[in-house]
């Protein structure tokens, strides 16, 4: 058997890094984590090929070689997944689908053959015992959650990693808060379930001997579900494993209390982080209230931010506007704190109702749905109705993301970021991409760009400031194009 795992294009987001990965010469941020570890759970005997076409095109010779075609995908990628789902019809192949997307709206999918959803540990087996004997349903679901412990290292060895600016691991599942927006609690449950240290090292292991030297994403949807186990087992593998070897910097996603523990990020700090994505969502309580985002309520943010600088970790931060409770004052109060708290990397996008989340529940009973979700956080689009008024709500969104996204605001939040930043001494490493980088930087930004006296206000005010985080400032003045470009 023939497998062709196919993973479909993304649109320029936000988060894809486009414009910026032209710098380096990348093709795409992070490989296709999900269907690299249902690869590895898919018989031993099985050939298998992977297509990203974030990273190259689909062909005829792709599909005339797979006898049946795996698609995984987010909503982000719908056109995509269409679009090469029908070539995947046209010439006969059979179809097997699962991931986000489908999870949300496989019956919008009738070209294809099996729908296995939810967590492919459970489904996947029961699929492939039904397939091999010709007797396989068209949907496997299932609400269990299986022990990650069981699962496998992603397959490596069937992604071109050079053409990634970043790779990724998982290390736990679920997440214990219960925010009336995401979806997360409703795949993977409340309680965290974790894998173990051994199984980290040993996917960290098949990167570092397939040569990999750059970024690792921890993609857990919150890193700090069980504080007990970092302490006591992965973070100490994790700073015994990178003993010896060139620093492999780490990033992942948290929830704002990490800012309460100073030596679990003392501890992450020492094993390689040096990047956390916390949702802020809203500087508003009564946004908080209402999309029960209980873990932020009745802190100081700004402060909590800058506690989590202080220590090393930069902090990217996810936030909303949209909420019920949003008044026209939340934009500026919105522009006021990612300004002040020096978050560089700031996603504002306007509040979408995901399918089975409590918030697209409650507005299905409401009359207030619309349709389908892009699945692209900044691109200004909503799927409800919300209370105010839909004019002023686009206008007032355009607002923070011109003003906070010019040159002006966005140069100062990075030397507002670099004052309290307080990482480990940092060595410059002058390898080829990081010298194309900022010899492309150069030209682009600063001779060619609007920003250019910015440009080189920053790299100055940094070398004789900030030293340590020349290359830093670089990369972020890179990120700021980025996302001038796609806002």
């Amino acid at each position: 058997m023939k497998v062709l795992l196919l993973y479909p294009e993304f649109p320029i987001t936000f988060w894809s890094f486009k414009h910026a990965l032209k710098f380096i010469r990348k093709k795409a941020s992070l490989p296709p984590l999900g269907l690299l570890t249902v690869a590895s759970m898919l018989p031993s005997s099985w050939e298998k090929r992977l297509v990203d076409a974030n990273v190259r095109a689909l062909t005829d010779q792709d599909l005339a070689w797979a006898d049946v075609v795996f698609v995984s995908a987010m909503i982000a990628q719908r056109h995509s997944t269409h679009e090469l789902i029908a070539r995947c019809r046209a010439v006969g192949k059979k179809i097997v689908a699962g991931g986000p997307l489908f999870i949300a709206e496989h019956d919008q999918f009738p070209e294809v053959d099996y729908f296995v959803l939810n967590e492919a540990e459970v489904t996947l087996p029961e699929f492939l015992r039904d397939f091999e004997r010709g007797a396989a349903r068209r949907v496997y679901a299932s609400p269990e959650h299986p022990d990650i412990r069981q699962t496998p290292a992603p397959m490596w060895k069937l992604a071109d990693l050079h053409r990634y600016a970043s790779m990724s691991l998982q290390f736990s599942r679920g997440c214990p808060f219960d925010c009336e927006f995401c979806n997360i609690t409703a795949m993977f449950g409340h309680r965290p379930r974790t894998k173990t240290s051994a199984q980290i090292i040993t996917e960290l292991d098949g990167l570092y001997h397939a040569g990999w030297r750059g970024q690792v994403f921890f993609v857990d949807d919150n890193f700090i579900g069980n504080k007990r186990y970092l302490r006591e087992e992965l973070l100490p593998a994790l700073i015994a494993w990178r003993k010896g070897k060139r620093r492999i910097p780490f990033f992942t996603e948290a929830s704002i209390n990490l800012a309460d523990d100073a030596e679990l990020m003392r501890l992450m700090v020492e094993a390689g982080f040096d990047t956390v994505f916390i949702g802020i969502e809203t500087p508003a309580d009564a946004g908080l209230a209402e999309c029960n985002k209980r873990q932020n309520t009745g802190r100081d943010m700004v402060a909590d931010v800058k506690r989590i600088q202080r220590a090393g970790l930069q902090v990217q931060g996810g936030f909303i506007v949209g909420f019920d409770s949003d008044t026209a004052t939340i934009f500026q109060r919105q522009i006021e704190f990612i300004q002040k708290s020096g978050i560089v990397t700031a996603m504002v996008g306007l509040l979408n109702a995901i399918p089975e989340t409590k918030l697209y529940e409650r507005l299905k009973r409401e009359g207030r749905l619309l349709g389908q979700m892009s699945g692209n956080n900044v691109d200004g689009t909503t799927n409800f109705i919300p209370r105010m008024d839909i004019e002023k709500l686009h206008e007032g969104y355009k607002e923070i993301m011109r003003k906070i996204y010019a040159p002006g605001p966005y140069y100062k939040r990075v030397r507002t970021f670099l004052r309290e930043y307080r990482a480990p001494k940092v060595s410059f490493t002058l390898n080829w991409r990081y010298l194309l980088a900022f010899a492309h930087s150069s030209v682009r930004l600063g001779l060619f760009g609007s920003e250019r006296f910015h440009y080189w206000g920053l790299l100055v005010w940094t070398f004789f400031r900030r030293p340590a985080h020349f290359q830093l400032a670089v990369t972020l003045a890179i990120y700021g194009h980025h996302f001038r470009k796609t806002c």
